[in-house]
């Protein structure tokens, strides 16, 4: 069998879906689909952007001279899925319906198995996920929550964390399960991880909601000012959901989620965006002090990643805040449509096994 594939991948957002298709590790073409809010307003739910999504995707391959049947190999970030390890998933029937109910909460990733299982089953080509938000590699204590039957769950962005995690060790010559990192993704949303030693012990939750403020998302607020929300009679249950987890953080506070729209005010003289800008950019550098205390203060490097790292402001405020932790690294961008060409390629070439989705969680309370 020949070593050298044609993979398509996927990654969906809340206002876009990335795709893009690969020879090996050499990418032909990569687009990202804008999705206009008035595009999108007429889905009741995230799962009724399937078709859209999926005619968007086989629009944008054909226009730019691709074909959908050439491919070898799909793969996708994936989503919705109970809690799981590390790894790359064989689309299974069971992996779809969990990602169609969104078992772990509601976010676009749940479409992207389904896509491409679409494709899949079309062409007769292997279709997979690989490290899926779901993954779950929390330390026990990071699970108490301070409400009895309610736990802390592992909801990151998994995907980029590992891969950043992979070639920040290959650039210094390190090994991944030999090291401390404080890994901290800055996008739509933001997930600030502690790994140690090849595992994602602690993190914040960017589905169910935790952590700095981003700039779609509220992060950390007061549980009592969201119950007199809640009760207000002013929202319905998906209206609050959305403003908290979708149109909250700087898209609450300016109508856009674009830093770059708000460093525009600053540069105008707006102070108040100043405020809530340093703010958000305050709140990261907090998160960063907590999991160096999960790391016990032994961190080799802190990475920081994702779109708003090619921010310079951002990241040099940022580092000015913890810089005496650690050596701060800036590797911006995402690298997510690379690391599911390379997962998918490392299966096809029999390097990597796939694992099986049980549909059972790893971690299920404690005993």
């Amino acid at each position: 069998m020949s070593s050298k594939y044609r993979v398509f991948t996927i990654n969906p957002g809340s206002t876009s879906t990335k795709i893009a298709i690969f020879d090996n590790n050499d990418k032909l073409f990569e687009a990202s689909i804008t999705h206009r809010q008035e595009d999108l307003v007429v889905f009741p739910d995230v799962q009724d952007q399937l078709e859209y999504r999926t005619e968007m995707v086989e629009r944008t391959v054909a226009s730019n001279g691709f074909d959908m049947a050439d491919v070898d190999v799909y793969a996708s970030r994936g989503g919705g899925l109970v809690s799981c390890t590390s790894g790359v998933y064989e689309i299974s029937d069971l992996l779809v319906a969990h990602a169609a109910t969104g078992m772990s909460g509601i976010h676009p990733a749940q479409l992207g198995s389904q896509i491409i299982r679409k494709f899949a089953n079309r062409y007769g080509k292997p279709a997979f996920v690989v490290n899926p938000p779901d993954v779950d590699e929390f330390c026990e204590v990071a699970r108490v929550s301070g409400l009895q039957g309610i736990y802390r769950e592992s909801h990151t962005h998994t995907l980029n964390q590992k891969e950043i995690a992979r070639r920040f060790c290959l650039s210094k010559d390190l090994n991944y399960d030999n090291v401390n990192l404080i890994i901290c993704h800055i996008g739509g949303g933001i997930s600030i991880t502690a790994h140690k030693n090849g595992r994602m012990i602690d993190s914040n939750d960017i589905i169910k909601g935790s952590g700095p403020m981003s700039p779609t998302r509220v992060g950390d607020i007061p549980y009592m000012n969201v119950l007199e929300l809640a009760f207000s009679g002013d929202y319905t249950k998906k209206e609050l959901s959305d403003r908290l987890n979708r149109n909250g953080g700087l898209s609450d506070y300016f109508g856009t989620s674009d830093v770059r729209d708000v460093l525009a005010l600053i540069k105008d003289g707006d102070s108040y965006a100043k405020i809530i800008l340093d703010g958000m950019i305050y709140q990261i550098a907090k998160y960063v002090g907590a999991m160096a205390v999960a790391l016990h203060g032994r961190v080799n490097a802190i990475i920081l990643t994702g779109g708003i790292s090619n921010n310079a402001f951002v990241t040099d405020s940022i580092t000015n805040y913890i810089s005496w932790i650690s050596e701060v690294t800036v590797m911006p961008g995402e690298f997510e449509l690379e690391a599911l060409a390379s997962g998918a390629i490392s299966v096809m070439q029999g390097q990597v096994m796939t694992k099986e989705y049980t549909g059972m969680p790893v971690w299920n309370g404690f005993k």
